[in-house]
């Protein structure tokens, strides 16, 4: 891969590839794809991140996992592993690898062996090992593993042969497939990161990315552009397209008005608001399905006068939440009374005990003792699928709090700015959300709010409570669902009496694509794959 620092032409880099829509000659050239993407990954490996920006840049363009979900059914599908098996106590997972896969190159690095158990290994050693050579050199951690606890999960990953590894667990936990099946727990060379920490740069190893997924990593020009090549080597069904290119383009208005200039064929996270310009342009279509996620507004418990359980059901009784619904999701998402969406398989409809009624909030101010109270709303400062317009719905909670007294201030920064701010937990309160990357409901509670999350800073609440972890610890235990479904709606009942955060919305998963490219399977939850799209008409793009 090029990293480039120069300006370009994007018309003419477009044309030269043919990735326009409309003809630039009569070249025969490969076929390709534009995607106005809405920011800059922060990295190449999902391992280090739980941003969706990044996911989609990385996770299933260019890398793969053991197993796969079906997005069809709730089950599982070979990967880079094509058989498993768990042993009667459930603590013992053994893999048998795929043969032949072979791992991309690039300028650094050309692969003297195949996928193998070492690859296997050295992903996850890496995070579950601190001696391990590699852990520190995430100056981010491994926020999506550390919220899960997997270092105390996992005690071993022991090699039985090249292509037979076995995951010894310290305990049962019935969401450990799923978390394998993620977007974060990709596979990795290991032969390439001992390259490279012999060359005295072992961070190549998650920016260069090296993987084994349908597309290579060709250029990236921040604010600009990343470039992917189809993997002609790709152990899997090859990619329908030739070239993919993540057009960088943060503001919505924008990325509305190059597809439909035609400047690109897929775009992100499309405003609701936004519909109906849609709806006009005949050669645009909006794919929907239902969301696995959650937009909440977190509060920091540890910091006063939001300690005070009081305060945080007086400020959550504040918010006309089908205000919000109507103003920012425009009919496209379902208020949440819980965390879990209706989507998901454990899902109860709960009764919310922080339903919009001004007057307890100002009675429940009152019985704590708070006057004059003023504090911060952070809200993001992009698009999110779980949260189309996070200023706006700020803007709307700010009038709710005045009308009980409460003055707010909304901040917010560039995104790469807010992720690396929202480390440092130095926020009142912040406006965010959670896209789950499987169907286990478990994907909602521990990563957001477990005290094992509280530590790698996934936690935005930061609000650890013994009860809530000993309760997930149960529903992990049991493979019984329907007693997984009851104990998670024990939680549910916890974190409402609690308030930690405030969940606003469940919101329909949008796709805005051009009439002539087709996507298969439109994963309702994780990141965007490229891998299946493909153009239906390939010569009306020449």
């Amino acid at each position: 891969m090029r990293v480039n620092t120069e300006r370009w032409n994007p018309l003419a880099f477009l044309c030269v590839l043919s990735f326009l829509v409309t003809a630039c000659g009569e070249l025969n050239v490969p076929s390709g794809i534009v995607y106005c993407s809405e920011g800059n990954p922060e990295t190449f490996n999902p391992q280090l991140i739980t941003s969706g920006t990044t996911i989609d840049a990385s996770s299933h363009q260019l890398y793969n996992r053991l197993i796969e979900y079906n997005n069809d059914s709730s089950d599982y599908i070979p990967s880079l592993a094509t058989d498993w098996r768990v042993s009667e106590d459930g603590l013992r997972y053994h893999f048998t690898l795929r043969e032949n896969v072979q791992f991309q190159y690039n300028e650094l690095f050309n692969p003297s062996r195949n996928m193998n158990a070492d690859d296997v290994i050295f992903s996850f050693e890496r995070i579950i090992n601190i001696e391990h050579p590699y852990h520190l050199v995430s100056r981010t951690g491994y926020p999506f593993f550390q919220s899960i606890d997997f270092s105390t999960l996992v005690t071993d990953i022991e090699k039985v042969n090249d292509h037979e590894v076995i995951f010894h667990l310290a305990y049962k936990d019935a969401s450990f497939l799923s978390n394998l099946a993620t977007d974060f727990a990709v596979i990795l060379s290991a032969e390439y990161a001992e390259q490279q920490l012999e060359a005295g740069t072992p961070e190549n190893l998650d920016y260069f990315a090296i993987g084994t997924g349908p597309f290579y990593l060709a250029e990236y020009v921040k604010n600009d552009y990343i470039r992917f090549k189809r993997n002609q080597y790709y152990w899997g069904k090859n990619a329908e397209i030739d070239l993919l290119v993540f057009d960088i383009t943060p503001k919505s208005e924008a990325r509305l008005a190059k597809i439909i200039t035609q400047d690109c064929q897929v775009s992100a996270l499309p405003k609701a608001n936004e519909l109906k310009v849609i709806s006009k342009h005949k050669h645009l279509e909006v794919s929907t399905k239902p969301g696995f996620n959650v937009a909440f507004w977190a509060f920091n418990t540890q910091k006063p006068p939001l300690d005070d359980v009081r305060v945080r059901q007086a400020l959550a009784h504040a918010v006309d939440k089908q205000n919000i619904l109507n103003v920012v999701y425009h009919d496209t998402a379902v208020a949440a009374t819980g965390i879990l969406p209706p989507a998901s398989w454990a899902y109860s409809e709960i009764e919310d005990a922080n339903d919009f009624d001004p007057e307890k909030a100002k009675y429940l101010l009152d019985e704590a003792g708070v006057t004059d109270l003023t504090f911060d709303i952070w809200a993001m400062p992009v698009v999110r699928i779980y949260n189309p317009n996070a200023l706006k719905t700020a803007e709307l909670i700010q009038a709710d709090l005045a009308n009980i007294g409460v003055k707010v201030n909304i901040v917010s920064y560039d995104w790469s700015v807010f992720t690396q701010k929202l480390i440092s937990s130095d926020y009142d309160s912040v406006l965010i959300g959670w896209n789950a990357d499987n169907t286990d409901p478990d994907n909602f509670f521990t990563p957001l709010l477990s005290c094992s999350a509280l530590e790698s800073n996934n936690n935005r609440s930061r609000w650890c409570s013994a009860e809530l972890d000993n309760i997930l610890a149960k529903a992990k235990e049991t493979r019984v669902m329907s007693e997984r479904k009851r104990l998670y709606r024990q939680a549910e009942t916890l974190i409402t009496k609690n308030v930690p955060m405030v969940n606003l919305a469940h919101a329909q998963k949008l796709l805005l694509k051009n009439t002539d490219v087709a996507v298969k399977n439109v994963n309702p939850y994780g990141g965007m794959s490229f891998s299946n799209v493909q153009l239906i008409n390939e010569e009306k793009t020449r």
